[in-house]
């Protein structure tokens, strides 16, 4: 199960690709959290004109602790901004506070994508928790003879699940600029910035498919070989 292949075609494209995506959203947001929007906004307060034009008046938008732990919580509907998001003014605090509006948008809309990710949520958790049992037992190979099946059938719902999510995430983006511009919240002058956040914020969904698809090619590889 682990071997050099493993690591060649797996682990270290994956650990690249992860870190370059992370870089980009990292040079991004660290560069764009450093200018202020024209209107002096907060997160919080663009959020909250978003959600108030689209009458969710009721949805709470409140702080969260750490670093871009900013998410859309369908099941409390309700917003969460990490504090920098929350209180900062800049272009980076606003454009990720209006994507995750743009979640609540989705969630008010019925967004089919949306309604799909949001129903795969529970057999994805459970096929993550199922493949750290079968890591636990990688060292075991021999008391589970049909393994690289499981592994397949769990890396299968797992990509299904980043595939579903990398439409939702860049539908929210353009439904934060769409609504950003719209409401007047930030200029023209500010669309390059918002755009650059919101794309790199993008990347690391992208990272996370790449993973998963190279994940379920090399076990499926690997369950046809064991079979011939």
């Amino acid at each position: 199960m682990w071997n050099m292949n493993y690591l060649l075609f797996v682990m270290l494209p994956g650990l690249v690709i992860g870190i370059w995506a992370q870089a980009k959203l990292h040079f991004a947001f660290s560069k764009y959290s450093q200018v202020p929007v024209e209107s002096g906004l907060t997160g919080a307060e663009a959020a909250r004109r978003i959600l108030d034009s689209a009458g969710l008046n009721d949805m709470p938008v409140e702080e969260v602790e750490g670093r871009l732990s900013d998410h859309y919580d369908p099941s409390k509907r309700a917003l969460f901004l990490s504090t920098d998001n929350y209180h900062g003014n800049s272009i980076a605090a606003v454009g990720v506070a209006a994507h995750e509006a743009g979640h609540a948008l989705q969630h008010l809309h019925q967004d089919a994508m949306f309604n799909l990710r949001m129903a795969l949520v529970p057999i994805t958790q459970f096929a993550s928790f199922a493949w750290m049992g079968i890591l636990l037992l990688g060292f075991f190979l021999h008391l589970i003879p049909h393994y690289l099946l499981f592994a397949v059938a769990i890396f299968a719902v797992l990509t299904l699940f980043q595939l579903v999510t990398l439409p939702v995430e860049y539908d929210a983006s353009a439904r934060a600029k769409e609504q950003l511009f719209r409401l007047g919240l930030v200029r023209e002058s500010e669309r390059a910035g918002v755009s650059k956040v919101l794309n790199a914020a993008a990347l690391t969904y992208v990272a996370a498919l790449v993973t998963s698809v190279l994940e379920l090619v090399y076990f499926i590889a690997a369950a046809r070989n064991d079979r011939s």
